[in-house]
């Protein structure tokens, strides 16, 4: 696939504009340590756990403190560009997009491949930590039809034009496990929303990290069921796996209506009540 230039920036694209001064690089990692073991020259550093959501209640970030992060990124405003990356094949990076989209940011793009096909292309990496100078960044605008809460899922149920997209492991999906190994955000209970597609998103990229022709990526999902003009609601654990798959069928495929359901099991799974299959 060629690098779609509106959504995706390839590494050499980046790398050759790693000086550019209309362009803030940003790293998202699973592994909040990556950053400081050596990043893109220039690039800063968001902590997903920390930065990224709301540091009380289960929830994304404050619009206040999102705006803050952004200030202190030196991100001058909505128009100024952020190109993202991250380890795991950009699940945060994507997750990182998701929200910047959410909060209406659209000069946004994903270096595809990510930290994973950068490293492994043995290109720059520095310690270093950009310094740069704080700006007056203002959030003037939310797309809140980019993301759907656990009633608006149990509303989905019932639409027929309504699809779910399950985005994690079948041993997930059957609730033969409540977590990848080593993840410790959890549910009471395991399986999977009734009626949901389980579409892994990993099997969205390459072995290197890339994400796959646009031909691959339309046979997968519509060979799946998810056919362009239905009403998809996508969800994991904790949301960024999903945002993963949001970001392909949004993004790559330009499906009109895709919701992240940031929620995703970690809620779900702990509702009263909650319907859960586990075929």
């Amino acid at each position: 696939m060629s690098t779609n230039h509106d959504v995706l920036v390839s590494t050499q694209w980046a790398e050759d504009h790693l000086n550019d001064s209309d362009v803030r690089f940003v790293e998202v990692d699973v592994d909040t340590s990556a950053y400081e073991s050596g990043h893109v020259p220039g690039a800063v550093g968001w902590n997903w756990q920390t930065q990224l959501q709301h540091q009380v209640r289960r929830d994304i970030v404050s619009k206040h403190d999102f705006e803050i992060l952004l200030r202190k990124s030196g991100v001058a405003d909505s128009n100024s560009r952020i190109v993202l990356y991250g380890d795991n094949n950009n699940w945060f990076a994507a997750y990182a997009y998701w929200l910047l989209k959410y909060f209406g940011h659209d000069a946004v793009q994903i270096v595809d491949g990510g930290r994973k096909k950068w490293i492994a292309e043995g290109r720059p990496l520095t310690t270093d930590v950009p310094n740069h100078s704080e700006t007056n960044y203002a959030v003037t605008r939310t797309n809140a039809n980019l993301r759907a809460h656990h009633a608006d899922v149990l509303r989905h149920l019932d639409n027929p034009d309504g699809v779910l997209v399950d985005v994690r492991s079948p041993d997930e999906f059957t609730g033969k496990v409540l977590a990848p190994p080593g993840l410790n955000e959890t549910a009471q209970r395991g399986g999977h929303i009734p009626g949901a597609a389980n579409i892994p998103w990993s099997q969205a990229v390459r072995e290197d990290g890339t994400f796959k022709s646009t031909s691959e990526l339309k046979e997968l999902y519509e060979g799946n069921g998810i056919r362009p003009g239905t009403d998809v609601i996508t969800y994991c654990r904790i949301g960024e796996r999903s945002s993963h798959s949001w970001f392909v069928l949004k993004e790559l495929l330009h499906y009109d209506n895709v919701r992240n359901y940031d929620g995703s099991w970690t809620e779900w799974g702990n509702l009263i009540g909650a319907p859960i299959d586990k075929n």
